[in-house]
């Protein structure tokens, strides 16, 4: 493999001494780019996308060619696993994604297969080969998946969901068959991040969505002790060196110390929580990422270049930043404006790193 030209992510992740605070941001390939659009357009579909490596890597590779980031982050979606595993998912225009055969019975939790990542979801592999080629050591690349709780919710209630109806009468009155279906899908994650390790991917990010829509025992029960599961089954080295993983629970700040516990390198902190606070409940443990409310975009390049100064000031100095969005970039934000963050960012925050 090459070696990496800008290691800079991954040391901040380790709490390594950096010149300057990295940035990336989640959803950084997306629609808020005219360059994806014009790639979307051609794929056919999202899902079409998603399953044709070379299209991945080119609207993953995208916004490197526009910013100056610090990471890439492999172009897929988080229900891929789901997908593989037979529900039949699909996109309805306007209601986001759907599953035609939703996972409510015993003997539907019972029929559910653990998918074979060089099997039904090899073209997401393939995808991060092709991305690692294609990248040449620019920077490194992220492999990500969505937490078990988080997939869960999507193939119990069919799609999205406001309440959870499905998924929490399940929780309440059969916890068993929830718990075995969270098994299921842990293995499934565990799996499916460890082959995109094997191929290639130099970080790891799980994506709880909805753990905050937990009360704080059942997300302890039902969400971070699956993320453990999966954290205690990834390879953590490759390529010589370690293999950092983040985990991210959006409305999660009250269970950041938690968090730490589970054994992984970072946490994301969305932006409802100060990072100066997150700091002092977690120490210097784990690094940190984030937090930027996305909104801050819609904003001047002066007012943004305000809101990253008081970011990286509420993080203060020393190692172990990860600037980031306290969520993913939305569609519709003026590209320059994403530009003016990343650049404030650079500038700003190396007298934090001196």
């Amino acid at each position: 493999m090459t070696q990496l030209k800008n290691d800079t992510f991954l040391r901040a992740l380790m709490r390594e001494p950096v010149d300057y605070t990295p940035v990336w941001m989640m959803r950084q390939a997306g629609r808020y780019l005219p360059e994806y659009r014009a790639t979307r357009a051609k794929a056919g579909s999202f899902m079409d996308l998603c399953r044709s490596p070379e299209l991945a890597c080119e609207v993953t590779l995208q916004p490197l060619d526009r910013f100056p980031l610090d990471a890439a982050i492999l172009f897929s979606d988080i229900l891929t696993v789901p997908d593989a595993m037979g529900l039949g998912l699909y996109f309805a225009e306007g209601e986001g994604p759907n599953f035609e055969r939703p996972v409510r019975t015993e003997a539907d939790i019972d029929r559910l297969p653990i998918p074979d990542p060089e099997g039904e979801l090899k073209y997401v592999m393939d995808a991060v080969s092709v991305i690692r080629r294609e990248l040449d050591g620019r920077v490194p690349l992220i492999g990500f998946s969505g937490s078990p709780w988080t997939l869960a919710t999507y193939m119990v209630e069919g799609g999205s969901a406001k309440n959870f109806s499905h998924t929490k009468a399940m929780m309440f009155d059969r916890p068993d068959l929830l718990h075995r279906l969270l098994t299921k899908v842990a293995d499934s994650v565990t799996s499916y991040l460890n082959a995109q390790i094997a191929r290639g991917a130099q970080a790891a990010m799980i994506f709880d969505t909805w753990g905050g829509a937990l009360a704080p025992a059942h997300y302890r029960e039902f969400s971070l002790a699956y993320m453990k599961r999966v954290m205690d089954g990834l390879t953590r080295e490759a390529e010589g060196r370690r293999v950092p993983v983040i985990l991210f629970t959006k409305n999660g700040g009250q269970w950041l110390a938690d968090m730490a516990d589970t054994g992984c390198d970072a946490l994301g902190v969305d932006w409802t929580t100060d990072l100066a606070d997150a700091r002092r409940m977690v120490g210097d443990r784990v690094a940190l990422q984030g937090n930027l409310d996305p909104c801050t975009l819609y904003a001047s390049p002066e007012r943004i270049r305000e809101e990253v100064a008081r970011v990286l000031e509420s993080y203060g100095k020393g190692p172990g930043h990860v600037f980031n969005l306290g969520h993913g970039i939305t569609p519709d934000v003026n590209p320059e404006n994403a530009g003016a963050m990343i650049e404030a960012v650079h500038e700003l925050s190396r007298p934090y790193h001196a």
